[in-house]
């Protein structure tokens, strides 16, 4: 952009002695002051006003310029060019002070919500324990980085306890409902003995909070979730689903969904059924990877409008470590969807890393 006016001018200055004296292409340099507000600050674009009115003066002085024999310097139609042109440039140095003002509020903007990021969703760790970990975020609306789409993990005495979630609706309501559910984990799963528990617990805390809000629309403000625990010397995996789509187990190449058909209701909706969290418990051997994510995932349409086949695309792609994992899974999507992301997506990987043999024991030998 910074050299759009300099290009500007050199195919006027090419087109000049190619036209007729009727139709002087010199004219055209009024809009210089504009094509500079896209690149340059206030002072750029008074300086490049400055230079198109010179310029104008030199083309129209020039008797060479589109074969005329005499100039014609201060003739009323190049005089009033002169003056358009110092118009359109108070113009652009306007123009272009607004632009600055808004690209340094936008710049701001993107600093707090930056900020706002790493408070409530921050990376997980890379490393916990015997666990290795990875997690991908991608925010449908432009320019955002937070949404309704939450993920954590803790490292607890009773295992790492993990959580990905999705909260109903968009805007900042969502972002609101997302930051109460992720403190109420990071609170309470240090605390709770079980994953029903944890999930009761996360329960009331959303109760109370729609309860403040109020409203018609109490009962709908809900969060499909699913929580995971996975003890320290691995070999199962304990979920409590709610609502949300099932996590993948990848082994060995192998890629199946887990689910056992027994998915509770969603957060805020659990007061509809009696004792409604049930633990799946499934074997998690080291090597095997967990894939957690939301329906934003799996809701990703193609430009045909078909759904984005995650089972299929994973299995494809072999054995891949978490890192690599969803950077492929982060480029697949962007390739499937040519109009975009239409919803939040969140995903987070785990994988069971083999455990290293401890180091044989140092041997003395007698001297003789």
């Amino acid at each position: 952009m910074r050299w759009l006016p300099l290009l500007y001018v050199a195919a006027l200055l090419a087109l000049e002695p190619l036209t007729p004296v009727q139709w002087p292409v010199s004219f055209a340099l009024i809009a210089v002051p504009l094509v500079a507000a896209f690149a340059y600050g206030p002072v750029g674009v008074a300086a490049a006003t400055l230079f198109a009115i010179a310029l104008e003066g030199v083309l129209a002085g020039t008797p060479c310029c589109a074969g005329r024999s005499v100039g014609y310097l201060w003739d009323r139609h190049y005089v009033a060019s002169y003056i358009c042109t110092a118009l359109v440039g108070a113009l652009g140095t306007v123009l272009a002070a607004h632009r600055i003002r808004r690209e340094r509020t936008l710049a701001d903007v993107r600093f707090v919500a930056e900020i706002a990021q790493r408070v409530l969703l921050r990376p997980v760790p890379h490393r916990i324990g015997h666990l290795q970990l990875e997690s991908l975020y991608l925010s449908a609306a432009a320019q955002a980085q937070i949404g309704g789409d939450l993920f954590e993990a803790v490292p607890t005495g009773y295992g790492v306890r993990l959580l990905i979630g999705d909260v109903r609706g968009k805007g900042l309501l969502a972002v609101e409902t997302a930051a109460t559910l992720l403190g109420a984990f990071r609170e309470a799963a240090y605390e709770e003995p079980d994953l029903p528990s944890l999930a009761t617990r996360l329960e009331t805390s959303m109760l109370r909070r729609a309860e403040r809000l109020g409203g018609d629309e109490t009962g709908e403000r809900f969060v499909t979730a699913v929580f995971a625990e996975i003890p320290a010397d691995g070999g199962l995996v304990y979920l409590v689903n709610c609502g949300h789509p099932p996590p993948l187990c990848l082994r060995a190449g192998q890629v199946r969904e887990l689910d056992s058909g027994r998915s509770a209701p969603p957060l805020n909706l659990g007061m509809l059924v009696q004792d409604p969290y049930h633990v799946d418990v499934y074997p998690f051997w080291p090597g095997d990877q967990l894939l957690l994510y939301t329906d934003g995932v799996t809701e990703t349409r193609d430009a045909s409008g078909t759904f984005y086949p995650l089972l299929e695309r994973v299995r494809s792609w072999g054995v891949l470590p978490p890192k690599e994992l969803l950077a492929r899974l982060h480029d697949d999507l962007l390739a499937y969807s040519p109009r975009g992301l239409q919803d939040d997506t969140a995903a987070l990987a785990v994988c069971l890393l083999p455990r290293e043999p401890s180091a044989p024991a140092p041997t003395t030998t007698s001297a003789e």
